[in-house]
């Protein structure tokens, strides 16, 4: 008789097996789902229309088809979760309120809602898509978030807004119009992924974050695309810039980072603004087509600079500056595109090294009104004299060893057509709701 005794209180002790449940649209029909739902059980939404907002409060998984919606109806957050090992698939999230100081959002994960999954979701008319708010190990993979235009662009909300929520992957996200694609705020030790942003002021935003990856992002026609500030140990990896505004990659009081395999390219003001940050390593980097290849002030010190390709920039680099700043590293510095160079003995290092700046270069970022003598002879005599006595300049940046070709970095032909859909959509029409160099707005 013990043995089956023993089975029995086996058998007891097992949870029970996680139920499907038919979820059919209808007032209040999704939050009665719920509440009457076991922790593990399956929601299977029909097409339709269902009324939030709603609280899932236990662990559960809720998916169905596209045309199956959960409507806010204008008021706070459509759906919270407040429970771990929760599972969103699918269905679309719409009309969140538009309360920004609360955050208002199409899905909110709150502290202690760990290992929650969301995917596959359209949230469409949220002020923020998705609110990583405390929630640890989230995964948001492959959703489609379409925020509001019907606001100035700081007054609106993020497609992904992660805050003080470690361990999360973004991955595979389609984030358009809004504020910022991905805002990561306090956070750390997370992936942001393969998304694609556009339409946004900044496709990816940064404020004290730390020990993060960016890898694998597109950012296409935004005012700004990687914004990496006030953080520590980023790592900025084969992302695209392409015809954003302002900056394609910004870092400023960003130390430590890794920034390689990067392209950014076309319509852009500054391929690369570094500004007040340290001990950055920046390789195998593509600038291309920049008003500025890369602006670099406010005493930025021990960054490494090598294999980088600076092509056809208005102007190559910008430093304002009497430090000399060495460019290579190891016997290996970058390609500037501008730079006549010969390479006799063959091996891809130019026999001449290259200063992107002279003297008159500091002038006329000192004293505008100076380019009125652009052409004169006066100018013309100082630049000759200071090509043919290099020992007047007055510091700045020289590459020892720089580069005889190229580094390419392809772009697939799907992204190079959205790239030529945007083409010249800075040179004419106003953005005055934007300022990007307005770095309190957040």
């Amino acid at each position: 008789m013990r043995l089956p005794a023993l089975c029995l209180a086996l058998l007891c002790a097992l949870p029970a097996l996680a139920a499907e449940r038919e979820v059919v649209p209808g007032p209040g029909r999704l939050a009665e789902a719920i509440a009457g739902a076991d922790s593990g059980d399956v929601l299977i939404l029909q097409g339709g229309a269902y009324a939030g907002p709603v609280t899932i409060d236990r662990p559960l998984t809720i998916r169905g088809p596209e045309t199956a919606a959960v409507e806010g109806g204008g008021n706070g957050t459509v759906i919270t979760i407040s429970a771990p090992d929760v599972v969103l698939e699918g269905f679309t999230v719409t009309g969140s309120g538009s309360r920004n100081e609360d955050l208002d959002a199409g899905v909110k994960i709150l502290k202690g809602a760990d290992r929650v999954r969301v995917e596959g979701l359209s949230l469409v008319d949220n002020m923020h898509g998705i609110d990583v708010h405390g929630g640890r190990d989230a995964q948001i993979i492959g959703n489609r978030i379409t925020g509001r235009q019907n606001l100035h662009m700081n007054e609106r909300g993020n497609g992904i807004y992660v805050w003080n929520s470690p361990g999360t992957l973004l991955e595979g996200n389609d984030i358009r119009f809004g504020r910022d694609g991905i805002f990561s705020n306090a956070s750390a030790s997370s992936i942001y992924r393969g998304n694609i942003m556009r339409d946004l002021r900044f496709a990816v935003h940064f404020m004290y974050t730390q020990r993060t990856e960016v890898s694998g992002n597109i950012s296409i026609g935004n005012h700004l695309g990687f914004a990496i500030m006030f953080s520590d140990r980023a790592k900025i990896l084969n992302n695209l810039s392409l015809g954003d505004r302002e900056h394609g990659l910004m870092l400023n009081y960003a130390n430590n980072a890794d920034v390689t395999g990067n392209l950014i390219r076309g319509g852009t003001k500054k391929c690369l603004f570094i500004y007040n940050a340290h001990k950055n390593l920046i390789w195998n980097n593509r600038f291309q087509g920049c008003g500025i290849g890369l602006h670099f002030t406010a005493g930025s010190e021990k960054n490494v600079l090598t294999g980088n390709a600076f092509v056809a920039n208005r102007e190559q680099v910008k430093y304002v500056g009497t430090r000399f700043m060495e460019w290579s590293h190891e016997g290996r510095g970058n390609f500037w595109s501008d730079h006549p160079a010969f390479d006799l003995n063959g091996d891809g290092i130019a026999d001449g090294s290259y200063r992107p700046n002279d003297l008159m270069d500091h002038i006329l970022w000192s004293q505008p009104a100076a380019a009125l003598l652009t052409g004169s002879p006066a100018v013309q005599l100082v630049r000759w004299s200071q090509s043919s006595f290099p020992a007047t300049m007055p510091g700045g940046v020289t590459d020892s060893h720089p580069l005889m070709h190229p580094l390419d970095i392809p772009v697939p032909p799907a992204i190079a057509e959205m790239e030529t859909a945007v083409a010249g959509r800075w040179t004419s029409g106003s953005y005055d709701d934007i300022d990007p160099d307005d770095l309190a707005a957040h």
